[in-house]
């Protein structure tokens, strides 16, 4: 008995070489990973130099403070021009002498301490609004680097980045030595880095 051909009809067309099977959907959390060797990919190992250099850093913090420095300079220098003196005369049978205290007056206090409020509020917005949301504060813009997370290589959100702030902490009080750690760290961070899983890197 020979093979016949099937009859004519609307058959399903077979699957191509290879398969053809759908992809397996993507891990739990969205998105598959990055390739090995990409930056935040399995097995990524970048070379010292493709991370933001000591002086680049120091440079844009020098920079950040600028605006804050001039806004509580402004402060300072209204309470110091509307100081009040006062001097008393007392006499004894010894000697006679005059005594001066000078002492801020109200309006000068109020004006450093507001200027000191909107300089605080400054640094809450540079550090924590917007290096939280693009990675870059303004020195970071200026000098083109930002602060990613290690694990998603994006920015690290405005609450996590107040917090990599506070931890700065932890490197000014063993004498200023963390924020010295990336002149010989091979990924150029400092212990707040480590802390906060975090790095920079050029724009």
């Amino acid at each position: 008995m020979t093979d016949q051909p099937p009859p004519p009809g609307n058959y399903p067309p077979p699957p191509p070489q290879g398969g053809g099977y759908p992809p397996p959907p993507p891990p739990q959390g969205g998105g598959y990973p990055p390739p090995a060797g990409a930056p935040g990919g399995p097995g990524a190992a970048l070379p010292t130099e493709a991370y933001t250099p000591w002086v680049t850093r120091v440079l844009a913090f020098l920079i950040d403070y600028v605006p804050f420095i001039i806004i509580v300079g402004i402060g300072w220098a209204i309470q110091m021009l509307t100081q009040e003196t006062d001097c008393i005369t007392q006499a004894s049978e010894y000697d006679l002498g005059e005594f001066c205290v000078t002492q801020n007056s109200a309006l000068g206090a109020a004006a450093f301490w507001i200027s000191y409020a909107i300089g605080l509020a400054y640094i809450v917005w540079n550090y924590g609004y917007r290096q939280g949301t693009t990675g870059s504060s303004i020195g970071k813009s200026i000098m083109k680097f930002k602060v990613v997370s290690e694990k998603t290589w994006q920015p690290i959100g405005f609450g996590m980045s107040i917090v990599r702030q506070l931890a700065h902490i932890v490197d000014s009080i063993i004498c200023y030595i963390g924020y010295l750690f990336p002149l010989w760290d091979s990924k150029r961070q400092t212990i707040a880095d480590k802390i906060m899983t975090t790095v920079c890197v050029p724009l």
